[in-house]
């Protein structure tokens, strides 16, 4: 992920937590204390566990890939309109072309939108606002994943509050307009490249001199970079009909070309470059606003006042401080532990390659142990359960938290002691609730694998 879609992801977890309430997120904070860094640091890690576990951050990538879908339709939206105004500006060619309305078929709607963009950029700072949402709503619905929802939203507060969604959206309706200009300027040069036009003005009321002053003057420009302007003469023959010279066609069509490309493509390459260089420039420096409610009383959870004065808790007597990282080939640490026994002996003989973790039965033993194996995973894992108990959701819970903190586990589902028999109802639902976690499950302790990690 790009810095910008981690941002992004750490905002859309904040909003889902303001509007429905916190998460459930031991197990992302532990890791992210686990992780360490500074708090923003640590926030972030916190955030991507829990979108991932959320389905979040497969909905961003869904997103991405409608937001991607919604601009390739836009984009083609622009080609042909763009397109469009090429050929109504000329049409067939069997009546001579009036400068004036091409021109204004050319530039019209463009130079109007472009106007009514810098006076919102300097006053209002939401320009671009309705093609913005037509965006985002497209994308959203070319995504086809209801948790993407929440990441439009977030996406647009993070903007908002750095000020970039001027420059984001700037990008966004200078290109797709400098698109649909370039395309009616290749439209106007492939039909004046295949057709004969004529080219004339027309007016009741201004007179001739109005027509040659405001020539002249749109011309000036485009002439600075080598675009012929018609002469004085050459103006004024033409408001009595279009001349039948070669010469007049090629300066009439030099002039048209070349104002369109100076004042409709030219000003929104430059406005697209200028806000996509704000953007990028912008986008760099975005970071978490860390007063916010939903950050600030995340602090003593993931850097607590012990932790932050450089003191840690000492780990628990019965535990092995495994050396390594989990998933190291070289690891060969092993851990058996136990999940709330009632009346079972503990624990079982071990080797002394088998440490002993022993009973978790209290939310503290629970913490401890997983802090414990965040900081030092073992190699091999043995998980011991008792099947007389139903296998409740905060077990399982707890099964898989212990699971993914260690290389590889195994659970054991205890015998009955003797005299006693389990119910088999029971032990099937263990059995069933443990293959849909995908983990192995043996009915003896497993010691070898424990030892050797073979069976």
């Amino acid at each position: 992920m790009t810095e910008l879609q981690k941002i992004w992801l750490t905002e859309t977890v904040r909003l889902r937590e303001e509007h429905a309430g916190p998460l459930e997120d031991q197990e992302a904070n532990r890791l992210a204390r686990a992780a360490g860094g500074d708090l923003s640091t640590r926030i972030h890690h916190r955030a991507h566990r829990l979108a991932a576990r959320d389905g979040l951050t497969e909905a961003l990538r869904h997103w991405l890939q409608g937001a991607r879908l919604a601009l390739i339709v836009l984009a083609t939206v622009a080609v042909i309109s763009g397109s469009g105004l090429g050929f109504a500006a000329l049409g067939d060619g069997r009546m001579p072309v009036n400068v004036f309305w091409a021109l204004g078929s050319l530039l019209g709607l463009n130079l109007i939108l472009l106007v009514g963009w810098a006076l919102g950029l300097l006053f209002a700072g939401e320009q671009g606002a309705a093609l913005g949402r037509l965006w985002l709503w497209l994308s959203e619905k070319l995504a086809r994943d209801a948790k993407a929802a929440q990441l439009a939203p977030a996406l647009l507060l993070l903007l908002q509050r750095q000020r970039l969604n001027r420059w984001a959206l700037g990008v966004l309706v200078n290109g797709l307009w400098l698109l649909a200009m370039v395309s009616a300027l290749v439209v106007v040069l492939m039909l004046m490249a295949t057709r004969r036009y004529g080219f004339v003005w027309e007016t009741t009321l201004l007179g001739a001199e109005t027509f040659v002053v405001l020539t002249q003057a749109l011309g000036a420009l485009p002439a600075m970079v080598g675009f012929d302007v018609p002469a004085e003469a050459m103006i004024r023959a033409s408001g009595d009909g279009a001349l039948n010279l070669e010469s007049a066609r090629q300066a009439w069509a030099a002039w048209l070309v070349g104002v369109t490309l100076v004042y409709g493509v030219m000003p929104r390459l430059c406005l697209a470059l200028l806000c996509l260089w704000r953007w990028r420039r912008g986008r760099s420096t975005l970071r978490l606003d860390l007063n916010l409610p939903g950050y600030a009383q995340l602090r003593e959870r993931l850097m607590p006042s012990s932790e932050r004065l450089g003191v840690n808790d000492a780990a628990p007597a019965q535990l092995h401080r495994i050396e390594g990282t989990s998933g190291a080939p070289e690891s060969d640490g092993a851990l058996l532990v136990a999940i709330e026994l009632d009346d079972r002996p503990w624990p079982p003989k071990l080797p002394d390659t088998v440490k002993n973790a022993g009973i978790l039965d209290s939310r503290e033993s629970r913490h401890k142990l997983l802090e414990q194996l965040s900081r030092f995973p073992p190699a091999r894992l043995a998980i011991a359960c008792d099947p007389r108990r139903s296998p409740d959701r905060g077990s399982l819970a707890l099964i898989a938290e212990l699971a993914r903190s260690a290389s590889a586990t195994r659970v054991w589902l205890m015998q009955a002691p003797p005299g006693e028999a389990l119910d088999a109802q029971r032990l099937g639902d263990w059995r069933d609730a443990l293959r849909q976690l995908q983990l192995p499950f043996a009915d003896c302790i497993p010691l070898n694998w424990l030892e050797t990690g073979h069976d």
